[in-house]
């Protein structure tokens, strides 16, 4: 049994919820949102409260059972007050900058690094040390995270790089004579 499945997602003030056929559409303050369910879960809107059950007992069924109610629940999250990465950069010499829509990037490299922000997602610099991405879709938001700190993942010598706001980095210790 899927206990994230088994919660119903329930819909804010000012949130509503529709289905047609498999899919599912949640309209709220911050825009439209929609989701398109596989045949093995039928999804049911009653007042404000959306649930998800399985169609049948098979292991793909109970799969996409708890994955399309953390689906509906992120689509309701991304209406209402949207996502939030933060990622900071440690180095000296490193910052970053943003210039209309590109994210410009001084990583230690020969060159600066432009990064292009994709349409749905926010980039702002709110100090030269940190970058924070904003948007309504939790997957699009982790995926431009993640490919801005893939130019310089930190290093566990000194920690150099760029980082999660909070994540720990294991440090190591460096040569001794």
């Amino acid at each position: 049994m899927s206990r994230i499945g088994k919660k119903p997602v329930e819909l804010p003030a000012g949130v509503s919820a529709s289905v047609s056929g498999q899919t599912v559409e949640v309209k709220g303050p911050k825009g439209t949102k929609s989701f398109n369910a596989t045949d093995d879960v039928t999804i049911t809107v009653d007042g404000n409260v959306v649930t998800v059950t399985p169609r049948g007992t098979s292991k793909r069924a109970r799969q996409q059972w708890g994955m399309s109610r953390s689906m509906v629940a992120n689509l309701v999250t991304g209406v209402t007050s949207g996502f939030k990465r933060e990622l900071e950069i440690t180095g000296v010499g490193y910052r970053a900058a943003i210039q209309g829509n590109t994210l410009k990037l001084s990583l230690g490299y020969s060159h600066e690094v432009n990064f292009d922000v994709p349409a749905g997602v926010t980039v702002t610099c709110p100090k030269q040390t940190e970058i924070v991405v904003e948007g309504d879709d939790a997957q699009l938001v982790g995926q431009v995270a993640a490919n801005i700190r893939e130019w310089r993942k930190p290093e566990p010598y000194k920690g150099k790089g760029i980082k999660y706001k909070g994540e720990y980095i294991f440090r190591k210790e460096g040569k001794k004579k």
